[in-house]
């Protein structure tokens, strides 16, 4: 059976439409009061099951997750594709940025859609859906962003955050000292502050590890000291872009060494626990037909693996703009168990460092928190 795709009341694409919404003085998706200020703080990888295991580290956040405080990532539970639906409110294939490494069919290539952007590759036209931030310019609302430096200018930025100023600051407590700055000096606005920290610390030692738990302390103590800011008329939503999970280095399927998984394979995209391939533009049907059933023999028991219709049949990518589906995997293999899928025939193999993970559909992932402060907690 294919998991639901739609696992929570609401998603991702809910949050920041919803927050615009209540600017502007209108009834919204979340049910969020009027405000003249809403901060929306995204703290990388931080899902609910990896904050309820450390929730003693997180005296701020941990107590206000339930039921009624968690919604869905979304699919693909990779940062991409998340971000764009984040700060566009649409789903995957009708932002277009469908994973974390995509096929761009006029250049016969993947591409990286975190940092592999060039001139060959415009942001602008990419990323195909006005932002959330370009729709509160057009109402006369500014917007803001608070990130590192390192990320102003790069493709993805433009893609996904176009229509906002940006602001850049180094540590996680500096971000938030300057949302607050930026509230203090305007009568409206919405502020979207982006800590990347605990998905940094995640990759490189687990969720499990004590660098992650530092970094969720202060992250935790970050919002703790602003949210006491917080004046009646601002309000503050922290919520995560997916969750993550830890997988040891045993569980890595080497999928090129399973005779008959990469059968007239062009491109390997998506990430370890979501692959998307596309085979060679003129396989033949019974080539195409047994590596499907190959996988579906090897790997059906520990993974959901399934042809691009029937993915966009189920609504993994939620309604799907015809300029975008040839960017979707012929073939989707996303892990159920905790594992992930890597070929070894590259001769970069610096991705099986990673012990933290993400990009499938397990709660672990796409459980994520939305938790309510200031205006918006009342």
């Amino acid at each position: 059976m294919l998991p639901a795709t739609k696992t929570h009341r609401f998603s991702l694409a809910d949050v920041l439409p919803s927050c615009l919404d209540s600017v502007r003085g209108r009834g919204n998706s979340l049910g969020l009061p009027m405000v003249a200020k809403a901060v929306v703080v995204l703290i990388d990888g931080l899902g609910v099951q990896a904050l309820t295991a450390r929730s003693g580290h997180a005296r701020t956040l941990a107590p206000l997750v339930n039921r009624a405080s968690t919604i869905g990532a979304g699919f693909p539970t990779t940062t991409a594709a998340a971000l764009a639906t984040l700060t566009t409110g649409a789903a995957p294939g009708e932002h277009g940025l469908v994973g974390y490494s995509v096929l761009d069919a006029a250049n016969d290539r993947v591409v990286n859609q975190l940092s592999g952007w060039d001139d060959r590759l415009d942001p602008l036209s990419w990323q195909r859906v006005p932002t959330v931030f370009e729709r509160a310019t057009d109402d006369g609302i500014p917007s803001f962003v608070v990130a590192t430096e390192r990320y102003r200018s790069s493709g993805f930025t433009r893609a996904v955050l176009r229509g906002a100023e940006y602001r850049a600051a180094v540590s996680i407590a500096d971000r938030m000292e300057a949302a607050r700055d930026i509230l203090n000096s305007t009568d409206r606005a919405i502020v979207y502050v982006y800590v990347p920290e605990l998905d940094v610390a995640g990759h490189s030692h687990g969720c499990e590890s004590p660098l992650w738990t530092q970094r969720l302390e202060e992250a935790d103590e970050a919002v703790r000291m602003f949210a006491a800011t917080l004046r009646r008329d601002e309000g503050l939503l922290v919520t995560a872009d997916h969750g993550v999970l830890d997988v040891p280095a045993h569980a890595h399927i080497l999928f090129d060494r399973i005779a008959g998984l990469t059968d007239g394979i062009r491109f390997v995209a998506g990430e370890p626990r979501c692959l998307q391939l596309h085979f060679e533009p003129d396989v033949s049907a019974a080539t195409r037909g047994a590596t499907v059933q190959s996988w579906r023999e090897a790997e059906g028991e520990r993974s959901w693996v399934l042809e691009r219709h029937e993915a966009v049949e189920a609504g993994w990518f939620g309604a799907v703009d015809p300029v975008v589906l040839p960017r979707i995997g012929d073939l989707i293999v996303a892990a159920r168990k905790n594992i992930a899928y890597y070929d070894s025939r590259p001769s970069n193999q610096s991705g099986r460092n990673m012990i933290g993970q993400h990009g499938s559909l397990s709660r672990a992932e796409t459980a994520i928190p939305l938790l309510r402060f200031g205006a918006f907690a009342a």
